[in-house]
């Protein structure tokens, strides 16, 4: 676990790899509950029966919800404390190269790519690579832009 403490501790982290998350499996469970958010019902994802048959070997979680879980899988690789807020500012890049079976398990491995002061605060590029377990390939990279807010009177 990296701990960020401060603006302060940001700029030297450029260029560092954060290390890696817990493994956590990915269950028909969670698949059908994003699907109940989203409106996505696909069978590839959805469908047991059918997705057995298809092009995967069975269901695989939407693309989607991989990237939706950057905040829990970078809960267990790093920490921003003592800044007022840190809020999703953005994404600069996304790619799924491959898909996750359901009943597969994966972890996120984090590097920080850039950051910039700026009025609001700093904007940290953390690229996020969320790996599935025994894979060759990762299942989503992501260039995530996070804004962290100082306290009052502190800089960025």
């Amino acid at each position: 676990m990296h701990i960020f403490d401060g603006p302060d501790s940001i700029p030297a982290a450029v260029g560092t790899h954060l290390g890696h998350g817990d493994w956590v499996e990915i269950t028909q469970e969670r698949v059908d509950q994003f699907a109940d958010a989203t409106g996505d019902h696909q069978w590839i994802h959805v469908d047991v029966d059918k997705a057995a048959r298809g092009p995967f070997g069975g269901t695989v979680a939407h693309g989607y919800l991989t990237l939706s879980l950057l905040p829990m899988l970078g809960a267990t690789v790093y920490r921003f404390e003592n800044f007022l807020m840190g809020v999703n500012y953005g994404l600069n890049k996304v790619r799924f190269p491959q898909p996750v079976r359901v009943g597969a398990r994966v972890r996120m491995g984090s590097e920080v790519v850039e950051a910039k002061s700026g009025a609001q605060g700093i904007q940290v590029v953390l690229r996020n690579t969320i790996e599935v377990e025994g894979a060759d390939k990762p299942a989503c990279v992501a260039e995530a832009v996070v804004l962290l807010v100082p306290r009052p009177g502190e800089t960025a």
